[in-house]
């Protein structure tokens, strides 16, 4: 079925600006990485795609895009609305593409845990001629039921009088919605995704989410895992409360605040400064608690201070420190802007949902309970197996 001069498999993924459920939603990160983007990557690396393109009407949607490296095909107002179906999207995008595929794998990146494997999996079924769709769905062990026409409840696909083990029931199988692939000719011909042969590429129950709501972004964000690439810095800065200790404060009767600090991330700070890792203790906070928990720990800090990101702009460009190589740790809003202007922003486990979208690296320790320790030995652990030394000078 193959020509020689065509790519084995072309993955297409719509990405309208649209969205009324969540604003510009294809561009929402989790773990640090827009949803696109986590299509894109997947795609791309799949062994078997060749081409992967973005379908877009959106300026922001394209520009990442082409940060990811797929091709954009610019998208028509009149398939960019809510009533333009997917298939429309599609044959517009093969209408455009340079050169035809053999097969179509249509993406959709409101699921934003696609396995690479399971791609190939699925193209190599419709390759191999065995099938002439194949989609993703994961398994249902579940007993269904629907309302009939008096709203009574009624079994569906099973026997109400008969309940038998999970692992004695035949699954069914839902549809996740996040790929699909399809034999190029055959789509065409049909319009349709759904043509032919189908058969199921099944995917793990966790890979099922599919994105459509603020929960839904928030169930992900807690089940998508954490960055596994190596955290490779230069310098360490955090914030203070919330980081170094619980988002709380002890107040006694004359209006003294104490708060709780963490030893373990005493002994991480420790290690840090022993590895030639900078560190830096930037906070709003002006009680001199802040001031002396950094003497304390021997490091570097500035409270007090209204605008983080101006602040850190600063010591950055006095350390001659690279900012693509600092790690910045917060946990609230008002550490957002600095975030922004680090190579790697983090978070605490118990950090506020709009800071984790901003993170690249989410830890799963909370603020004051040895958070700071973790991204220590996160940092110790990348500099023992690259052996790069520090790059800023004094």
């Amino acid at each position: 079925m193959s020509k020689t001069n065509q790519p084995k498999a072309m993955a297409i993924i719509p990405a309208r600006g649209g969205s009324k459920g969540i604003r510009l939603k294809n561009l929402r990160e989790i773990g640090g990485k827009s949803l696109l983007g986590r299509a894109i990557e997947s795609a791309k690396a799949a062994t078997a795609v060749s081409d992967v393109v973005v379908s877009t009407d959106h300026e922001q949607i394209k520009a990442e895009a082409l940060r990811y490296g797929a091709t954009v095909i610019d998208r028509p107002a009149e398939i960019a609305g809510d009533t333009a179906s997917s298939e429309s999207v599609l044959l517009h995008a093969l209408d455009n593409a340079p050169t035809q595929p053999e097969v179509t794998v249509f993406i959709q990146c409101t699921s934003p845990m696609i396995d690479p494997k399971d791609l190939d999996a699925a193209i190599a079924t419709v390759s191999s001629g065995r099938s002439d769709v194949c989609l993703a769905a994961v398994a249902d062990h579940g007993f269904h039921w629907a309302l009939d026409a008096q709203g009574e409840a009624a079994a569906v696909g099973h026997d109400k009088m008969h309940r038998p083990r999970r692992q004695d029931r035949e699954p069914r199988f839902r549809e996740t919605g996040a790929f699909y692939a399809m034999e190029t000719t055959g789509f065409r011909e049909a319009g349709h995704r759904f043509f032919g042969q189908v058969r199921i590429q099944e995917v793990p129950a966790e890979h099922g989410i599919d994105i459509d709501t603020e929960a839904d972004l928030q169930l992900a964000e807690l089940t998508v895992p954490a960055s596994q690439e190596p955290i490779e810095v230069d310098a360490v800065i955090t914030d203070f409360d919330g980081v170094h200790t619980p988002d709380t404060a002890y107040v006694d009767e004359h209006g003294t605040e104490t708060v709780r600090v963490s030893r373990s991330d005493g002994m991480g700070v420790a290690r840090l400064r022993a590895a030639g890792v900078k560190f830096l203790i930037l906070s709003k906070e002006t009680n001199p608690v802040v001031a002396a928990r950094a003497a304390k720990l021997k490091v570097e800090v500035a409270h007090g201070i209204e605008n983080k990101a101006e602040y850190l702009a600063r010591w950055l460009a006095d350390e001659s420190i690279n900012p693509a190589r600092v790690a910045y740790v917060g946990n609230d809003i008002n550490d957002l802007g600095a975030m922004a202007l680090v190579g790697w922003p983090i978070t605490v486990a118990d950090a506020q949902d709009q800071v984790h979208r901003a993170a690249r690296h989410r830890l799963t320790r909370k603020g004051g309970h040895g958070a700071v320790r973790e991204l220590a030995e996160l940092v110790l652990a990348a500099r023992s197996a690259t052996k790069i030394s520090p790059s800023f000078t004094h």
